[in-house]
C-alpha cells in the first residue's frame, strides 16, 4: 500500500507515485486521524482549570528582555545568566522562581511597530534558527535553573496555530512539550508577536489546559491580546497601564527629584489592589540609583503575583549591592504566603498608596515619600492596618536601611520618618521575630543563609557613638566578632559601644542649598554649557550604568556584562563611544535611530587634558557636511581647526603654533565613525581617557538667552555626596542647561533625569517630557570652603515657566560601616 506524509518544511503533500484517488483516501484518513486526536485531547483536558487565584503566593521572577532585543537570546548567554542568579543563591540564599526567556528564542516580534525579522515569525524546535542558537535545545539551561530550583518561563506569540489540523497540532504539541519536557511554569503572550485570529481561540483553550496537566501551576500572562472570554480564563494576568518600565525610556521622572525614578516610585496601586495583574517589574538596565526603592515597591506595596520583578541586566549593580537585591528577594519570600491579603491605608494619615500587608499578627507596610522634604508619619498599631494584637508589638524598619524602633503597647502610635524620593518598608509584629537584629543602631542584614555565618553590616554617620545589643531571633551563635575583633559579650545579651570614624557631619547631608535668582546671559554661558556637554555622553544607557558601578571583582557577574556588552547585536549598534579608541574599524559609533535626521548636533571630542597634536583622523566617516571644526584647552577660548576630506576620512590639521588642545567639536556630527587616531611627530598617540559624544547641539543653535545663579560655599562635605540642581517648570526638551562655577571654573553635570540624549539600544530616551528635569553634579569632600556657583541657562522662547532650586544629598546616604559576624 501507498503512504502519504506531510512535509513541515514544504507544507504540501508527497505522494509516492499512486493514483489520486488513492492518494485523496489516504489523505481523508489522515485527517480524520488528526481530528480525533484533538478531540480526545479536548475531552482529556476539560478538568485542566487554572489553580492561580488572588491568594496564590507571589512567584519571584526575572525576565530576560533588554538583556537582548528583538534578535533573541541563546544558550550562551542565558547559561551565563543563569549562573549569576545561581552565584545569588549560593552566597546569598537568593531564591529565584522563574527565568523567563523573553522574545526571540522561538518565536519572534515585533509586530507591534510593524517590522518583522522574516516572514516567519512563529517558531519551533525544528527551525534552523533555533537549532543554530539552542543546538542542544532546551534540557541544558531547564536542568541549570532546576540546580537552584528555578523553572523556566517563555516569551511567545498567541497563535502559530497555522490554517490545517496538522499544523495546529504541530503547534499545540511544541507548547505542551514545553511544560512535559522543559519544567516551563509560564508562557508570556504578546502581541508583539502576532494577535490571536478568532477561529483559533478554541485549539488554545485546549492547549493551556493540556499544558496544567504537567504544569498546574501555569501562569499565563497576556500581553495586549485579543483574547475571547472563554480564552481569557485561561489566561492568569493582564499588563496594568499596558507599560513597560525601562527607566527614562518607557517611564520618565514625574517631577524633579533626587534621582531618575520618581516616575516608578509615583506608580499608585493596581485597582482594587488585584494581584493577578503584573506591572512589567523593575528595570534594572538605566538609572540605577534608588534602584532598591522601586523594588521595594513593586515586591512588597503592590506585591502581584510576580514578585520581586525585575528585568534588563541587574548584573549593572555595583558589587556592594548584590546583597541588598538578595535580601530583598529573600524577605519578600519569608513573608511570602500573608503578602496576598492587602489593606489601603488612609492617604490623610500615610500619604498616597499606602499600603499593609499580612496577617492580624504580622503586617509589612509600605510607605513613600515623593517631596524634598522628611515625612513625619504616625503608624497606629491597631486594627486600622490590618494588626489584632494583644501581647506586645516589635516595629521594624527594613527600608532603607534596617532599624529595630522598640517594642509598643497595641494601639500606640510609632513615629515613622520617611526621607526624601524614598520608600519605606515596616514590620510590625506581636510576634518573635525569627531574623537576627540589631538594637541602638542602623544596620543591614548582608547574609543569612541556613548553617553559614551571619553578617550584618553596621551603619554609623561619621564620628558617632551607639550602645548595642543584639537580637538573636530563632538563631543561636556560639561566636562574634566586630571587623575581627572578638565581641562575644553580644551573645549573653550584653550591650557594647561602638564607635566609627571620621569628623561628624554637623549638616544633614540633605538639605536646600539656594534659590537661584535672575540674572543677564554670562559672558562664560557658553563655556559653562559646553562643560555640561563634555562632561556628559550620548552612549546606550547601559553603558552609562556600566559606568556608574564600576569594575567587579565577581566572575559571575563580568561574564554575565560581557555576554551582554560583547554581544555581536550590541556591538554593531554602534552604541558607545569606547569602539572609536578600539584600535578596530570594524566597530563604530553611531547616530542611531530618532536622532539621524536631526540636523543641529555637534560630534565633541574630549582628550582627557590638554595635547599638543599635529592631525586627528576620523576613520571610515559616513560624511556629512561639515560647517566647521574649533578646538580649545579649556572651554573658554576656540580656534579653527583645517578640515580635509580623504575618502571617508575626516582629517582635522592642528598648526604649529596652536596650543595644546583638550577639547574639539565637529559641526556637523557625522552619522557614523568608525575610530579616532591623532598623530604627533609621525607616531600614533595613545588614546587612552579619549571620549567623544555625538548628540547635543551647538551652542548658537540652543539659542540661550536667558539666566539664573545660585552662590554658596559648603562649610562640609559628606561622603558621596551631589548637587541636585532642580528646574521645576514647563518647558521644551533640551531648552534649559545647568553647570557649576568651582573658583570660576566651569564644570558640567554629567548626569540628568530625564537623561541626556543617548543611542538607542532598545528604544531612544524618553524626549516628550515638557519641563522639570534634574541636573546632578558630584561633588568631592575636598571641595568644602571652595566658593561655588551653580548657573542655569535658558531659551527664554522655549520656556513656559522656569525656576531653579539647588539641593545637596548623597547616595547612598553617608554612611560608615563596621561588619559583625555571628557564627
Amino acid at each position: 500500500m501507498g503512504f502519504i506524509r506531510l512535509s513541515r518544511s514544504e507544507n504540501h503533500i508527497i505522494s509516492d507515485g499512486h493514483q489520486p484517488t488513492e492518494q485523496i483516501t489516504n489523505y481523508l484518513v489522515y485527517w480524520y486521524l488528526i481530528l480525533l486526536l484533538v478531540l480526545s485531547q479536548t475531552l482529556k483536558s476539560q478538568d485542566q482549570q487554572p489553580v492561580i487565584n488572588e491568594f496564590t503566593p507571589s512567584k519571584a521572577i526575572y525576565f530576560s528582555w533588554i538583556n537582548h532585543a528583538w534578535e533573541g537570546t541563546d544558550e550562551v548567554q542565558t547559561m551565563t545568566n543563569l549562573n549569576f542568579f545561581k552565584w545569588l543563591y549560593d552566597n546569598y540564599g537568593m531564591k529565584l522562581d522563574l527565568y523567563l526567556l523573553d522574545a526571540g528564542t522561538l518565536d519572534e516580534g515585533p509586530e507591534c511597530i510593524g517590522k518583522l525579522f522574516d516572514e516567519q515569525r512563529y517558531g519551533s524546535f525544528d527551525a534552523k534558527r533555533f537549532k543554530q542558537k539552542f543546538p542542544k535545545g532546551l534540557n541544558p539551561i531547564s536542568e541549570m535553573a532546576k540546580s537552584f530550583d528555578c523553572s523556566l518561563g517563555m516569551w511567545l506569540g498567541p497563535d502559530g496555530y497555522g490554517s490545517t489540523p496538522a499544523e495546529a497540532g504541530q503547534r499545540s504539541e511544541m507548547l505542551v512539550s514545553l511544560c512535559r519536557d522543559n519544567g516551563v511554569d509560564l508562557f508570556k503572550f504578546d502581541a508583539c508577536c502576532s494577535d490571536l485570529a478568532e477561529k483559533n481561540q478554541q485549539i488554545f483553550i485546549q492547549t493551556m489546559k493540556e499544558c496544567r496537566k504537567y504544569s498546574p501551576d501555569l501562569i499565563v500572562l497576556n500581553h495586549r491580546i485579543s483574547f475571547n472570554n472563554e480564552a481569557k480564563k485561561q489566561t492568569t494576568t493582564w499588563l496594568w497601564e499596558g507599560k513597560e518600565t525601562y527607566v527614562d525610556v518607557h517611564f520618565p521622572g514625574s517631577t524633579t527629584g533626587t534621582h531618575h525614578r520618581t516616575g516608578t516610585l509615583s506608580r499608585g496601586m493596581v485597582p482594587q489592589l488585584q494581584r493577578l495583574t503584573e506591572d512589567h517589574g523593575v528595570c534594572l538596565s538605566s538609572c540605577l540609583d534608588f534602584w532598591e526603592d522601586d523594588l521595594v515597591l513593586q515586591a512588597f506595596n503592590r506585591s502581584l503575583i510576580l514578585a520581586p520583578e525585575i528585568y534588563g541586566n541587574p548584573w549593572l549593580l555595583n558589587d556592594d549591592e548584590f546583597a541588598k537585591l538578595a535580601r530583598i528577594y529573600n524577605l519578600h519570600h519569608l513573608y511570602n504566603p500573608i503578602l496576598v491579603n492587602g489593606l489601603v491605608l488612609p492617604p490623610e494619615i500615610y500619604r498616597e498608596s499606602a499600603v499593609s500587608r499580612g496577617d492580624s499578627h504580622t503586617r509589612l507596610i509600605t510607605l513613600r515619600n515623593l517631596t524634598w522634604l522628611p515625612e513625619t508619619i504616625q503608624v497606629k498599631l491597631d486594627t486600622s492596618i490590618g494588626l489584632s494584637a494583644e501581647a506586645m508589638v516589635e516595629v521594624r524598619q527594613v527600608h532603607p536601611v534596617e532599624r529595630i524602633l522598640g517594642k509598643f503597647k497595641p494601639g500606640s502610635e510609632v513615629t515613622v520618618e520617611v526621607l526624601p524620593f524614598r520608600t519605606c518598608l515596616l514590620i510590625v509584629s506581636d510576634q518573635s521575630f525569627p531574623e537576627t537584629g540589631v538594637e541602638g543602631i542602623d544596620y543591614e542584614l548582608v547574609k543569612n543563609i541556613p548553617d553559614h555565618p551571619v553578617e550584618i553590616d553596621l551603619l554609623g554617620f561619621p564620628g558617632t557613638r551607639h550602645n548595642i545589643t543584639l537580637s538573636a531571633g530563632t538563631s543561636k551563635f556560639t561566636k562574634a566578632s566586630l571587623d575581627g575583633e572578638p565581641v562575644n559579650e553580644l551573645l549573653s545579651g550584653n550591650s557594647i559601644n561602638i564607635q566609627f570614624i571620621g569628623d561628624s557631619l554637623t549638616l544633614d547631608f540633605h538639605r536646600k542649598l539656594a534659590d537661584a535668582k535672575p540674572v543677564v546671559l554670562p559672558d562664560d554661558a557658553e563655556a559653562l554649557y559646553e562643560a555640561t556637554c563634555f562632561s556628559a555622553d550620548n552612549n546606550a544607557l547601559e553603558v552609562r550604568s556600566l559606568m556608574r558601578s564600576g569594575p567587579t571583582r565577581i566572575p559571575s557577574v563580568q561574564l554575565a556584562r560581557d555576554g551582554f556588552f560583547e554581544r555581536n547585536a550590541f556591538i554593531e549598534k554602534g552604541i558607545w563611544d569606547r569602539n572609536l579608541f578600539d584600535g578596530d574599524t570594524a566597530t563604530c559609533f553611531k547616530v542611531t535611530g530618532p536622532f539621524t535626521n536631526r540636523q543641529d548636533k555637534v560630534f565633541r571630542i574630549d582628550m582627557g587634558r590638554p595635547v599638543s597634536i599635529d592631525s586627528l583622523v576620523l576613520r571610515k566617516s559616513t560624511l556629512t557636511s561639515i560647517l566647521m571644526a574649533e578646538g580649545s584647552p579649556d572651554l573658554s577660548e576656540w580656534e579653527t581647526i583645517r578640515v580635509e576630506q580623504h575618502g571617508n576620512d575626516i582629517k582635522l590639521l592642528f598648526l604649529p603654533e596652536q596650543k595644546p588642545i583638550r577639547y574639539i567639536r565637529i559641526k556637523n556630527s557625522p552619522a557614523s565613525v568608525a575610530e579616532i587616531e591623532g598623530y604627533r611627530n609621525g607616531s600614533t598617540m595613545n588614546s587612552v581617557g579619549w571620549r567623544a559624544s555625538n548628540l547635543f547641539a551647538s551652542f548658537a543653535g540652543q539659542g540661550f538667552s536667558e539666566a539664573s545663579t545660585a552662590s554658596f560655599t559648603l562649610p562640609e562635605i559628606a561622603k558621596r555626596s551631589y548637587l541636585a540642581i532642580a528646574l521645576p517648570g514647563k518647558y521644551e526638551p533640551e531648552s534649559v542647561y545647568a553647570a557649576l562655577r568651582i573658583n570660576g571654573k566651569p564644570t558640567g553635570a554629567p548626569d540628568r533625569a530625564v537623561s541626556y540624549p543617548a543611542n538607542t539600544w532598545e528604544a531612544p530616551v524618553f524626549d516628550d517630557i515638557q519641563g522639570n528635569y534634574t541636573y546632578f553634579i558630584p561633588l568631592q569632600t575636598n571641595m568644602a570652603g571652595i566658593p561655588m556657583e551653580v548657573v542655569v541657562i535658558g531659551n527664554e522662547s522655549r520656556i513656559t515657566r522656569l525656576e531653579a532650586e539647588v539641593w545637596i544629598t548623597a547616595y547612598p546616604a553617608p554612611y560608615e560601616r563596621k561588619k559583625l559576624i555571628l557564627e
